[in-house]
């Protein structure tokens, strides 16, 4: 399955790598700009090409039967996301009860245009402390650039100005979504 996803990725889609990615058992994946559908399925793609198992989140209620098998094969692992429940912490006590866990989020929690990132990715790194790694998807050089792992540090501005740094100039899929 390697070796066709290979194929698939650099020979017929004609899509490079730059930078490597860590050799990390738990992080904070960020991936952007999170424009289109066909990012979870490039998502796929570049996991099976790199050959790592990488985790995300989803709301409880699709872990259930009769698919929520499929959902976590896939390396999803179910959070309540209920108004009583804390979303951040429940997501930072995943890393304490699992030995590797390689958590994606998209910064801007939607495909839609918007003006500023959420901040919880960078909650759950702080709260876990565990780094975060940036990845971009660029549709325009057909790129995915991965960053060296980043600790969070008690100035969030400067953090943020790094991170919006590693994602300027890239093309997501629509590009006047990013």
């Amino acid at each position: 399955m390697r070796n066709l996803a290979k194929i698939l990725y650099f020979n017929v889609l004609g899509w490079k790598f730059v930078g490597t990615f860590p050799k990390l058992d738990q992080c904070v994946i960020i991936i952007a700009p999170h424009t289109s559908w066909v990012d979870f399925f490039l998502g796929l793609l570049v996991r099976e090409v790199m050959n790592i198992h990488i985790n995300y989140i989803g709301k409880k209620s699709l872990f259930d039967p009769p698919f929520g098998w499929f959902f976590k094969w896939m390396g999803g692992a179910p959070i309540d996301r209920s108004k009583s429940s804390n979303t951040v912490n429940a997501t930072a006590k995943l890393f304490s009860q699992r030995k590797e866990f390689r958590l994606a989020l998209s910064p801007e929690g939607t495909r839609k245009k918007v003006l500023h990132w959420k901040t919880g990715f960078y909650f759950i790194a702080k709260a876990a402390k565990v780094p975060i790694v940036m990845v971009a998807f660029d549709y325009g050089t057909k790129q995915v650039k991965i960053s060296e792992p980043h600790f969070t540090t008690d100035d969030q501005q400067a953090d943020f100005k790094i991170y919006k740094d590693f994602f300027n100039g890239v093309k997501g899929k629509i590009p006047e979504l990013g």
